[in-house]
């Protein structure tokens, strides 16, 4: 939607809201709704205001200590939200609402550099500076419940009943249960600027994927965002709940998040050698930095306790760092050809937020090029079964420990950005640690 378009819709009143949202550490939209009015005259040109504590909370949104960028010592002030009209959309799920992006800044104007859409785009920008760009695309996977939100909280998150009876993997029969929601998805969506491409059932009862055409980075992070916050909404509307958790049950596949990529120059595929019909010394650059750094920047694939829990041998979730043509036992899987050839990045889960998710794989591929890496031979077999190969880290502490150590953390994001994320997963984990869980309290209640 154009800002012209908006003052249209304004006047003839069929839209008097607009919500003013940036992402957050953890992809959430946190911001502010103002009357559409009051946006035309003031915010669309001046913009509002947010305290700077956003950056620092959990997501209980409690503030925590420790973090330079916001904190109790400076007063927790403001940080300015500008607008980035670019991302200005109607919200068919939300009647005479509209939506726009905002980038966080300083009083001064300067972006602050712990914000996810600074951080992507500080990517993509150095991405650009060696004459290329890039089209991604994600995959969500998520857990559809026959329970609206408050239902699943008063339970517990327990005891709540999937969508589907049994596994439904490209199904087509039971997830027709799912229509009304699955179609409000497919067609509402395109309408707040976020094109679908197809949903399809998944593994696990229950469990759906929808997935998305490419875009340029910042604009497929935008739109993953939009769409996980704008599907929970729907879901409610429909008296059902969604999760995107990474793991939900032991016994369940994960809920991953696909990670699709390739480069191009001049507007030409450039990992795709057409008279070859293979990939490139570019790609296999690309790759071979996608391997070597893919475990220390783990954490911005794998933010929470919980996302180490998908990480299972036969989950349809990688362990093990090896590439292969369209093998879904390897972190990294090859597909398509001439220009849809493509990396599929395996390691994200669903909890992932994808400014950070992206701008890890961005880093961690300009460095193999850089570097003159090379991903070697193609992995052939399950890669599961081989422990020969090298294993992302297996819990949030450690994959902290593997970000914080990083030299190609600090020099692509920068110390504090490097120390901002390292200190959230500190204390995310040190909350788990704190926790007494249900499973605690069944093995040791009576019997200890």
């Amino acid at each position: 939607m154009t800002l012209a378009e908006l003052q249209r819709r304004v006047r003839a009143g069929t839209l008097d809201t607009v919500l003013t949202g940036f992402p957050d550490p953890f992809g959430r939209l946190v911001g502010k709704r103002f009357r559409a009015d009051f946006f035309l005259d003031h915010v669309a040109r001046h913009g509002t205001h947010g305290c700077s504590y956003l950056l620092t909370v959990n997501l209980e949104m409690d503030p925590l200590d420790g973090f330079a960028v916001a904190n109790w010592a400076a007063g927790f002030g403001d940080f300015a939200l500008r607008p980035d009209l670019g991302t200005l959309r109607a919200l068919p799920w939300q009647p005479g609402a509209a939506l726009v992006l905002c980038d966080y800044v300083r009083e001064d104007g300067t972006p602050v550099a712990e914000a996810p859409r600074t951080i992507l785009r500080q990517q993509v920008e150095r991405l650009r500076r060696r004459g290329l760009t890039c089209r991604c695309a994600t995959e969500l996977e998520f857990y559809l419940f026959n329970h609206p939100y408050p239902e699943a909280f008063a339970r517990g998150y327990r005891d709540l009943q999937p969508s589907s009876d049994y596994r439904i993997d490209y199904h087509l029969m039971q997830p027709t249960r799912d229509e009304p929601l699955l179609r409000a998805i497919r067609n509402q969506m395109p309408a707040a600027g976020v094109p679908v491409e197809s949903s399809k059932g998944e593994w696990s009862r229950g469990q759906h994927e929808v997935n998305f055409p490419h875009a340029a980075p910042l604009e497929m992070a935008d739109r993953h965002t939009v769409f996980k916050q704008g599907v929970k909404e729907l879901a409610q509307q429909h008296g059902r709940a969604i999760s995107f958790m990474a793991k939900l049950a032991p016994e369940e596949a994960g809920n991953s998040c696909h990670l699709h990529l390739s480069l191009w120059r001049a507007g030409r595929p450039a990992f795709w050698d057409a008279r070859r019909r293979t990939g490139t010394r570019l790609f296999r650059q690309f790759l071979g930095g996608l391997l070597k750094y893919a475990p220390e920047l783990c954490l911005w694939s794998a933010p929470t306790v919980n996302s180490y829990k998908r990480y299972q041998p036969g989950s349809w979730a990688p362990t093990r760092m090896a590439w292969a043509t369209d093998n879904r036992t390897t972190g990294f899987r090859i597909v398509g050809h001439g220009p849809s050839f493509r990396i599929e990045n395996r390691m994200p889960g669903a909890d992932a937020n994808p400014y950070l998710a992206l701008a890890a794989m961005l880093a961690a591929g300009r460095a193999g090029i850089e570097e003159d890496l090379d991903c070697g031979e193609e992995y052939r077999g399950n890669a599961y079964l081989d422990n020969s190969l090298p294993r992302l880290p297996a819990t949030l502490r450690d994959a902290a420990d593997l970000f914080e150590q990083s030299r190609l953390a600090r020099a692509a994001f920068g110390d504090a950005v490097v120390d901002h994320s390292v200190r959230h997963a500190r204390l995310e984990q040190q909350a788990f640690q704190d926790a007494v869980t249900d499973w605690e309290k069944r093995r040791y209640f009576e019997q200890i």
